[in-house]
This record gives structure tokens, C-alpha cells and sequence, in this order.
């Protein structure tokens, strides 16, 4: 079987989706069909949308994205960054689940 390739960026689905954010927020949020994923920086909304269907096997309606810019932390006195990282809010079809415990 031949997996999905996102066309813009020419990413795999695989690298599309980086992990699911599991968090008290988000287990709330999943009540209502919004599942939460660090994504990579350059997927763009389709490019996320095509992923979470191909690998889910879903019906995504929407997709919401943020980019959360890295800290400025001090390490031994030496000043470091961490990453910048990009997530995304998928809503999902009425009657729509996934389960985020089990892993592909």
C-alpha cells in the first residue's frame, strides 16, 4: 500500500504529524471532537488535514494551527532557545473518533 504524500512541502504523512499533545486541556477539548498534534513548522493546513485522515482514517472538518515560538533559557549561565514547535487543533466529523492510546 502506498502511503500519502503531501504534495506542497513533499512530506510523508509520517513526517506531517510529529505526536499527539496529550493533556488535560486537550482530553477535555477531545470531548468535543478537537484532537491536538505538534506538527512540523513548514505542513500547512491541508498538508495536516490529508495526514490526519490518511493515518486516522477520518473525516476532518477543520483544522486550527498555532505556532508557539521557543524560550530564551539560561543553562549554567550559558543562554540557550529551545525549538519553536507548530501545533494544530483538528475537529473531526460528527460521530468521528480516535484513539490516541492505542498509537497507530
Amino acid at each position: 500500500m502506498k502511503l500519502a504524500t503531501v504534495k506542497a512541502n513533499s512530506l510523508s504523512v509520517f513526517d506531517v504529524i510529529r505526536a499527539p499533545v496529550i493533556t488535560e486541556k486537550s482530553t477535555v477539548a477531545s470531548e468535543n471532537n478537537q484532537y491536538t498534534f505538534k506538527v512540523a513548522n513548514n505542513s500547512t493546513k491541508q498538508d495536516i488535514k490529508i495526514a490526519v485522515e490518511t493515518l486516522y482514517k477520518v473525516k476532518v472538518e477543520k483544522v486550527n494551527t498555532l505556532n508557539l515560538k521557543g524560550k530564551v533559557k539560561r543553562f549554567k549561565g550559558r543562554l540557550g532557545k529551545r525549538n519553536d514547535v507548530k501545533k494544530a487543533i483538528v475537529r473531526l466529523a460528527s460521530g468521528q473518533k480516535i484513539d490516541l492510546s492505542s498509537g497507530l
